[in-house]
């Protein structure tokens, strides 16, 4: 993306840049009719991807009395747009979201069509889908969305030359990247390359060593609103093992004006002045966009590192699970929004995401792997996904959009110095989860 705001980033929490927002219609849609002009509308984050969901709305539009109209709107505040709309008469039929926290306050205000109905009829809405991610559009044990894009977990990437240069291997435990850092740091490297100045990188940080210690339940219970979940040992644990890594100077001492966002953590590790950096799986994109030859040859990637004695299965991964298809209340057209729905499985909808280099969460992505751009590293992701016993879903998405600028601010304080301990437990007990 030729601004540098990661793209695939944005498309998957979308919610830190103000851009003037316009609801523009694509396909020939009016972008805020109101349903009862006999179509349905389906309102999506408007980017490059487009293509595909306009190719899946001619396909259904051939052969459905009941039309699709595709609207867009254009910008990264699509949450926010969308919250002016969605209790009108302009509200969409179905919307793109992010699952988790997104959705929850419209649930809560009882503006979502729970799909139970409609997987009881077909149940390969569901069954189609890989658990791990379709159950992170379930809000109070029911389901309100169908996934509609591409995963994205966050991979720890690595520079290949300049771990063979400092004899070291790809860390398969917590005590291995530490010793990592002390070799990389001996040959005159930054060991990890860290967009601070973004903060959402840093936060990759905290989800994954919350999760490997205390596993996918803590976070789970914060969101119930237990508040003793960030006070317990392995919450203690966890900040204690990240200012441990801060300590070693794993990231330098710049780290806060660095920017993902602006391509400078991605220039250090392929200018070899870093050795790894955790990102999502967008980051091989922006590498092959950026430093080509590099990202061809000298881009590797592995799994987070496992905790001993953690509680968290090693095969748990973290990130951004994928987009997901919404389906209002006030719909009048629920039979053609499921047939709609079942094209989100389908073998064209397979293949057209692939090639766009998105990887989809269909059970039947797995027979058109080869033909993705780089079939090996799609291969990698997908058996990740796929074997994940669970897929925590980003912190700043998976609470209410209202929290993330405090929980950002949290985690930049703490990885700053800036709050103790105590001082981000207070911080985290205090946000909104509803």
């Amino acid at each position: 993306m030729k601004t540098r705001a990661r793209l695939p980033r944005l498309v998957a929490c979308g919610a830190t840049l103000a851009l003037t927002v316009t609801l523009a219609a694509c396909g020939g849609g009016d972008g805020g009719a109101s349903a009862d002009d006999g179509k349905i509308h389906v309102l999506v984050y408007g980017d490059a991807t487009n293509k595909v969901e306009k190719k899946l709305v001619d396909t259904f539009n051939k052969t459905s009395d009941v039309k699709v109209v595709l609207d867009t709107i254009p910008g990264a505040d699509y949450q926010k747009k969308l919250q002016t709309i969605i209790s009108t008469p302009q509200a969409p039929d179905v919307f793109f979201n992010w699952g988790g926290g997104s959705i929850k306050p419209f649930v809560k205000a009882d503006l979502l069509l729970p799909l139970d109905g409609f997987i009881e009829k077909n149940p390969d809405l569901e069954n189609k889908f890989l658990p791990s991610v379709f159950n992170n559009a379930v809000v109070d044990g029911k389901p309100y969305g169908v996934p509609m894009r591409g995963t994205q977990p966050v991979l720890l990437f690595h520079n290949k030359t300049v771990l063979a240069d400092a004899g070291v291997k790809p860390p398969k435990t917590w005590d291995e990247l530490l010793d990592a850092v002390e070799k990389l740091k001996d040959a005159g490297v930054t060991p990890i390359a860290l967009g601070g100045g973004d903060i959402w990188p840093t936060q990759m940080w905290f989800q994954y060593l919350f999760d490997r210690i205390a596993g996918p339940e803590l976070l789970a219970n914060a969101l119930k609103g237990d508040k003793s979940a960030w006070e317990s040992a392995d919450s203690k644990k966890a900040l204690g093992m990240i200012k441990e890594l801060v300590d070693a100077g794993a990231f330098g001492k710049n780290y806060d004006s660095v920017k993902y966002t602006n391509g400078g953590s991605v220039q250090l590790l392929a200018s070899g002045k870093a050795g790894f950096e955790l990102m999502g799986s967008w980051y091989y994109s922006q590498q092959l966009t950026d430093h080509k030859a590099f990202a061809e040859k000298g881009l590797g990637y592995s799994t987070f590192p496992t905790v001993k004695g953690g509680k968290g299965d090693p095969a748990n991964i973290a990130g951004n699970t994928n987009n997901y298809y919404s389906v209002l209340k006030k719909t009048k057209h629920p039979k053609a929004v499921a047939e709609f729905l079942k094209l989100m499985y389908s073998d064209e909808f397979v293949k057209e995401q692939l090639a766009i280099g998105n990887l989809p969460t269909t059970t039947n992505t797995d027979k058109f792997i080869d033909t993705a751009s780089n079939p090996e590293y799609a291969r990698f992701q997908y058996d990740l996904v796929a074997d994940a016993p669970s897929f925590q879903l980003s912190w700043d998405q998976a609470y209410p959009q209202k929290s993330s600028s405090d929980l950002h601010k949290a985690i930049q304080q703490f990885f700053n110095g800036q709050l103790d301990a105590d001082g981000f437990i207070k911080a985290m007990q205090a946000l909104p989860t509803e």
